[in-house]
């Protein structure tokens, strides 16, 4: 499919790239909602390129080593970091990325999931998502900005509240879905670009328009890039309306040109 969908847009991402010039690694620090589109568009890149991308996952933020503000104070070097907006944000206070060169690159919305072979309930609604909940043996929700959405805030707007308190449990560092495919729990919600690329499960669907929570997506390029260009370029590509049909693909959806981030979309 990544052959099929190089278009001019594209081409002209990389004229910008001198054709005499050393291949580059270019580092990106990714949080695990974009990750499946970085991976699966990374050969492309560097296929027309000649640069190498380089991924280092981690968290949007939170307290773990891992987390991308953490890694980049105390001193771990990336060219491009790609988050959810508020955190990335959070680092251009901090004097941490180049002015201007931020992208908005996709809108992610979450999903929920069930055990493959177990039946596929209605959620097209809030009326059928509540009764769907209600009748669910256990509920599993991340850790995440999907997971506090849906303990904190789904819960609670479909009057479910008090009955979710004994059977939905968060996950953490481990994919939702996988816990669901190993029968540990009946349902699953996470961003759905998180939950399509877990084997043993099968995909409801996303939540109703009505109760749903978009995580906004974008990237830029850091303060300290040793590759600024390469870098720019990445995430000009990744924008690009040829490498949003990948982006698509894995669950999320494709930000209109100009568009910024309302504030519900940038929290986690």
């Amino acid at each position: 499919m990544l052959n099929q969908i190089l278009t001019f847009s594209a081409v002209v991402v990389f004229a910008s790239l001198s054709s005499s010039a050393l291949a580059q690694d270019v580092t990106v620090m990714i949080s695990g909602g974009f990750k499946a589109a970085l991976e699966k568009l990374s050969p492309l890149y560097e296929k027309q390129s000649g640069n190498h991308v380089v991924i280092v996952p981690g968290p949007s933020m939170g307290k773990t080593p891992q987390a991308i503000p953490n890694r980049l104070a105390r001193g771990e070097q990336a060219d491009v970091v790609i988050m959810v907006g508020d955190a990335l944000n959070n680092l251009a206070k901090d004097r941490r990325l180049q002015p201007g060169s931020r992208v908005e690159l996709a809108d992610s919305p979450i999903g929920m999931v069930v055990p493959k072979g177990a039946p596929v309930p209605d959620i097209k609604s809030a009326d059928t998502l509540r009764s769907t909940l209600l009748n669910a043996r256990s509920v599993a929700y991340s850790d995440s900005a999907s997971g506090r959405y849906v303990s904190n805030t789904l819960f609670k707007k479909l009057g479910i509240d008090q009955q979710m308190q004994t059977k939905a449990q968060v996950v953490e560092r481990t994919p939702v879905a996988s816990e669901v495919a190993n029968g540990k729990y009946a349902v699953g919600f996470q961003q759905v670009s998180e939950l399509l690329p877990v084997p043993g499960v099968t995909f409801v669907g996303e939540l109703p328009d009505n109760v749903q929570y978009i995580t906004r997506f974008a990237g830029a390029v850091t303060a300290n890039a040793a590759h600024r260009q390469a870098g720019q370029a990445l995430l000009a590509f990744l924008a690009s309306p040829a490498a949003q049909k990948v982006v698509t693909a894995t669950g999320m959806h494709t930000v209109a040109a100009g568009t910024t981030a309302k504030p519900r979309d940038t929290v986690q």
